[in-house]
């Protein structure tokens, strides 16, 4: 599980995330960027998976688990900051149902070393 600190929350922060319309595809896998961090607050993250790609909830649950620890470990392994965004928010797709963990964690990966 992610850090308070670094978990998004509110549904207007969401919103204003999705208004910047900064985003990359990876994999069945967006990644929606906010806005640029002037201050030093830590980068807010959040997952949404929508009924639309699977009616079941264990199924959307499970994506979600699955990319927030991909993130988990992301931040953990590098030194890296992902400070410089205010907020991210990664969205799941149909076609990311059904594939294993190591093909989320290098979709994941690829995406935000793509913004930095």
């Amino acid at each position: 599980m992610l850090k308070r600190e670094n978990r998004l929350k509110n549904k207007y922060a969401f919103t204003a995330t999705y208004k910047t319309k900064n985003f990359y595809h990876k994999d069945g896998i967006t990644l929606n960027v906010g806005k640029e961090n002037k201050t030093e607050y830590p980068v807010k993250i959040g997952f949404v998976v929508s009924k639309k790609v699977h009616k079941r909830a264990v199924k959307r649950n499970r994506l979600k688990r699955l990319m927030r620890e991909s993130v988990r470990l992301y931040l953990k392994d590098n030194k890296t900051s992902l400070n410089r965004y205010m907020s991210l928010v990664f969205t799941a797709h149909a076609n990311a149902l059904g594939k294993d963990f190591i093909t989320i964690e290098n979709s994941v990966r690829k995406l935000i070393e793509r913004i930095l």
